[in-house]
């Protein structure tokens, strides 16, 4: 295949040394596809240095608790991401003896693992035949080929789909994929790609249309929701006090106590009475007002720092006391509290 052999070899002469490309373990393929998830993979790369080092197998890694995972996964967000890695693998070594599934439909049926996932498992570790299909491949393949049908519909995915089928080279799909997705990657980037300089500058009707710049195209975007959190950090001598979340992006990670609305309100300072019932008294040292976007919610966290002249007798809820050096090292933290504690210290 003309094609194929173009694109192999821009892919072998500018592909990035990363080590989940010198392995057909499909346990280290899979931990850095699900790293990579919505992460750079600059970013990533320590992560699944780390992840391989301290669950060297599946069985380490359903053995473990999620409290340690989700302390080694601290940055990286989107924290299902790791509930599901730890669900998933608790799956394989309780029913495939800890040995990863080598056909595709039991790869798609583990937890957290969708199409583009299992394709790249399927195909990197086994050699299947299944085309990937991530951000960099439709971008890649709706200008090459000129799709102006929105890739967040039915209609442009099955389009993206059919023209991906007319290239892929079914003979070797492990090193095809690789190379597709490094193209969009490195070379047709989001925005200013160097067309001049492109392989397929020659047949890429969005290039000779003037509208790679246009290309993909989104019907919709996801609604952004303004939420407001007020967290109390909340100190006695060296010690803080903590509660763990239940629900949401955040699910069993560790917070300090925190109300949550939809709207901005003076009010919800005092609500810090509830939550001690001996009511010590309490000095309020210093506020903190900062924005955290995520990809569907901007959240409006305002910190009060607040010293306590004693240590309640009772606390509200599933609220404990830690020590301060326990924060983020025994119990895993969201990013916005991290940079707040980071803050903190620097303060």
């Amino acid at each position: 295949m003309e094609f194929s052999t173009v694109l192999i070899d821009w892919y072998q002469k500018n592909k990035r040394n990363l080590p989940w490309r010198d392995t057909t373990d499909p346990y280290k393929i899979w931990i850095s596809e699900i790293i990579l998830q919505q992460t750079r993979v600059s970013q990533g790369l320590p992560y699944y240095h780390a992840f391989i080092t301290q669950y060297p197998t599946i069985s380490d890694l359903a053995m473990a608790s999620e409290k340690d995972i989700l302390i080694l996964w601290q940055g990286l967000g989107y924290y299902s991401r790791a509930r599901n890695l730890h669900e998933a693998a608790k799956n394989i070594h309780l029913y495939y003896h800890g040995i990863f599934p080598s056909d595709y439909s039991t790869i798609l049926s583990l937890k957290g693992i969708g199409e583009y996932t299992a394709a790249a498992i399927a195909s990197f570790a086994f050699k299947l035949p299944h085309p990937v299909l991530d951000g960099n491949v439709y971008r890649f393949i709706s200008r090459l080929f000129g799709i102006e049908e929105p890739i967040d519909t039915n209609q442009g995915k099955k389009k993206i789909q059919h023209a991906l089928g007319i290239i892929f080279d079914q003979s070797q799909p492990d090193i095809f994929n690789q190379a597709i997705m490094e193209f969009g990657a490195l070379q047709c980037v989001p925005k200013k790609p160097a067309c001049d300089r492109c392989a397929f500058s020659h047949q890429c009707i969005a290039y000779k249309n003037r509208k790679v710049d246009q290309l993909p195209y989104k019907r919709g975007r996801t609604k952004v929701v303004n939420t407001f959190h007020t967290y109390f950090f909340i100190r006695y001598k060296e010690n803080t006090y903590i509660e763990q979340r239940t629900e949401g992006i955040w699910k069993n990670l560790y917070q300090f106590p925190m109300v949550e609305s939809l709207k901005s309100s003076e009010d919800t300072i005092c609500e810090l009475s509830e939550y001690f019932t001996n009511n010590p008294k309490i000095k309020i040292i210093d506020s903190y007002t900062t924005k955290h976007l995520l990809s569907h919610r901007k959240i409006y966290a305002t910190f009060y720092t607040i010293n306590l002249n004693k240590r309640p007798l009772f606390l509200k809820n599933n609220i404990f006391e830690i020590t301060m050096k326990a924060m983020g090292t025994k119990y895993p933290l969201s990013i916005l509290i991290q940079n707040f504690m980071k803050r903190n210290t620097h303060d």
